[in-house]
């Protein structure tokens, strides 16, 4: 291994701690050298620690800690990501009354989840020697992993940099993606471990971040002047419903009685069990979470002090978790399935929820602006209230590569859910006032639009 693989290696390293430094800066009010370095330091130390244990220990010990080190990972990041979802959440009191912990305890924990995995690294250094120096093993070893310790550590200051500016521009939404996308890490390193993530699938992550994409593009329409008609509005609701129904009938209820999992005779049991599962985890998420409908205004849950921003947002991640299970459920179909879930379904799905999040985070966004918040701000909002659904994808479909035998519950879960998040909030949104010819056309264009997606594509 010489000088540019060594680099290229530091390099790749890195990216698991350049992501968490950025997370980490999302948190700081103010981010100084000095605490950009104690994040560089921590992490770099400990990404040129453990491949040296690697290389010392050998294959033995160092391959028993590889089987745990996914878990470790997952748990402690999933850790760090909660705590920094509920200082976003919190009220903005608290808020101005944290202090970002950048001591042992959470650093430490930090660095060991974003470092665990590099002691695999350490062993191939036996296997295959670095070879930069006409010296002995063991010092070219110790270059490597100095240079990995370096780059780690700039890359991560860097990155805490990054984060810090817009944490400072854009607060809690900011510190709400650092959550978020701490918990994705620990999730994609579970879906590593299982071996979800390579081989015949390597675009797992793609599939299941697409409909996240439609967030984001819906979230951008706060920084342009546009101003939507109630009518437009209740249109664009009803084509997201149509789509939502049409989806949760023929791409995952109908699938469901097929799946070779279960046998065809206790199919309709799952799929039934499954439905209503599914209806009563989401009316169990509508009178649990406090939360705010933009459109309408109607605020429902539990009572709570919480930012009406929030509560918004919090309306729309209700609205999103049935449809990353739904997402993740026909990903898990299509690779497990044995052929009843055709890539073209797959496709289906996630391009249509893909369509119906554009409206949904332009309906969030806009609405948190007019509370008050900045554009800036408004679009983090929208944009979070999506990220929830791809770290669901990826948990449904862990789930169901570790237990095939669920997917039929989990696809009429997702179906269900959807159900009753269409009757509960969006038939009453876009009916408000009377039922509109207009709004019955544009659910029946979403209906039929998902539904030849899932059976024209075939035959293109």
């Amino acid at each position: 291994m010489g000088l540019a693989e060594v680099l290229l290696l530091s390099v790749g390293l890195a990216m698991d701690a350049f992501a968490v430094s950025v997370c980490k800066g999302l948190s700081l009010k103010k981010v100084t050298i000095k605490e950009a370095s104690i994040c560089g330091i921590w992490f770099g130390l400990f990404q040129a620690i453990m491949p040296l244990l690697g290389y010392l220990l050998g294959s033995g010990f160092a391959s028993f800690i590889d089987r745990f080190a996914a878990w470790i990972a997952f748990l402690i990041l999933t850790v760090l990501g909660i705590n920094m979802l509920r200082e976003a959440f919190g009220s903005d009191d608290e808020d101005e009354d944290a202090t970002p912990d950048l001591g042992i305890k959470v650093m430490f924990g930090a660095a060991i989840a974003t470092s665990i995995d590099a002691m695999a690294v350490g062993v191939t250094f036996v296997a295959v020697p670095v070879n930069v120096f006409p010296a002995s093993s063991i010092i070219n070893t110790l270059f490597a992993v100095s240079c990995i310790g370096v780059i780690t550590y700039l890359i991560s200051a860097i990155g805490v940099f990054i984060g810090g500016y817009f944490g400072a521009a854009y607060k809690s939404g900011a510190v709400a993606s650092g959550g978020s996308i701490l918990i994705f890490i620990g999730l994609k390193a579970l879906m590593d471990k299982y071996e979800i993530i390579g081989g015949s699938n390597p675009d797992t992550v793609f599939w299941l971040l697409l409909p996240f994409a439609g967030t984001v593009l819906g979230s951008l329409l706060v920084f342009l002047r546009i101003k939507t008609p109630d009518m437009m509005k209740k249109c664009l609701i009803a084509l997201s419903a149509g789509i939502m129904l049409s989806a949760s009938i023929w791409c995952l209820m109908t699938p469901s009685f097929s799946l070779p999992t279960l046998g065809v005779k206790k199919s309709f049991i799952a799929v039934f069990i499954g439905f209503w599962v599914g209806i009563l985890f989401q009316f169990g998420l509508d009178n649990l979470v406090p939360h705010t409908h933009g459109f309408s205004g109607e605020t429902e849950g539990l009572k709570s002090d919480a930012d009406k921003s929030i509560k918004m947002m919090l309306a729309m991640i209700i609205h999103h978790i049935p449809e990353g299970i739904a997402v993740g459920a026909v990903y898990a179909g299509f690779v497990n399935g044995e052929g009843i879930i055709s890539r073209y379904s797959m496709i289906a799905v996630t391009v249509g929820m893909l369509i119906q999040n554009f409206p949904e985070a332009a309906f969030l966004s806009v609405p948190v602006k007019e509370e008050g918040r900045g554009k800036g701000a408004s679009f983090f909002y929208g944009m979070m209230s999506g990220g929830v659904e791809p770290i669901i994808g990826i948990l449904t479909v862990i789930i169901a590569g570790i237990c095939p035998a669920i997917l039929p519950y989990i696809m009429s879960l997702s179906a269900g859910a959807m159900i009753y998040t269409i009757i509960e909030s969006m038939i009453p949104e876009m009916t408000e006032g009377g039922v509109s010819d207009r709004v019955v056309i544009s659910f029946a264009a979403g209906f039929s639009l998902m539904m030849l997606l899932a059976y024209a594509l075939p035959m293109l």
